[in-house]
């Protein structure tokens, strides 16, 4: 099944499962993918799936359709492929059924305003959130939450609930957070830079991590708590 992750700046906003055999995209809000900024055309392109193929098709927006850098009208999807619209980067990407795939999205009013001091770690600037998940050593698998520290998304927080979740900047730098019986893990997914734990690069295939752990991702600062 493929997937759509939106990324606006490097951060993860939105995620979503191609499902039906079209899906809209635009700035109205009757399209099933919305963005609204005024460089998405209202009907901007759509998206059809033939058998296990996904088309994007440009509906004659205004500021075009491009794909890894080429103006297109019409093109089959690849795995790793870049759809680019306005400021927004769509990575199309293909699961292939296994659970180190699945990512966990935060809704509208999902997120709670970081009240903590110190920061917060939530990889969101405005409503969405591709989640990252960071974990605590021998404190159990109990809720936990990380706070961004730095750039525009400062002073969120986002609540970990998923067994696995994705973070990071596709095509640059992704890393999964994995919920385990003895605490949460953090793995390298994509990309040349490894995403750092308080200031030491990743260099196993997982890191079980503390609470009040720092993580470096796609410049992001990001920390761990668990209550």
């Amino acid at each position: 099944m493929g997937k759509l992750v939106v990324s606006l700046d490097g951060v993860v906003i939105k995620e979503v499962q191609i499902t039906k055999d079209k899906t809209t995209l635009g700035r109205r809000p009757y399209n099933d993918i919305v963005i609204d900024n005024l460089a998405v055309s209202g009907e901007h392109a759509v998206l059809q799936m033939v058998g296990a193929d996904v088309f994007i098709e440009d509906l004659n927006s205004t500021n075009g359709t491009y794909i890894n850098g080429k103006a297109i009208k019409k093109q089959l999807l690849s795995h790793n492929d870049t759809v680019e619209i306005g400021k927004y980067k769509i990575k199309y990407l293909v699961e292939d059924g296994t659970d180190y795939e699945k990512t966990m999205i935060m809704k509208p009013g999902a997120t709670t305003p970081a009240a903590a001091p110190g920061g917060s770690s939530g990889y969101q600037p405005t409503q969405g959130f591709g989640a990252s998940g960071f974990g605590s050593l021998g404190a159990g698998t109990g809720p936990a939450s990380i706070k961004v520290l730095n750039g525009a998304a400062a002073g969120r927080e986002v609540m970990l609930t998923k067994v696995v979740t994705t973070v990071g900047k596709p095509g640059v730098q992704v890393a999964s957070i994995t919920k385990r019986p003895g605490g949460y893990v953090l793995a390298h997914v994509e990309g040349a830079l490894r995403p750092t734990v308080n200031g030491s690069p990743v260099t196993g295939e997982t890191v079980q991590l503390k609470n009040g752990d720092v993580v470096e991702l796609a410049g992001t600062q990001m920390q761990f708590v668990q209550a």
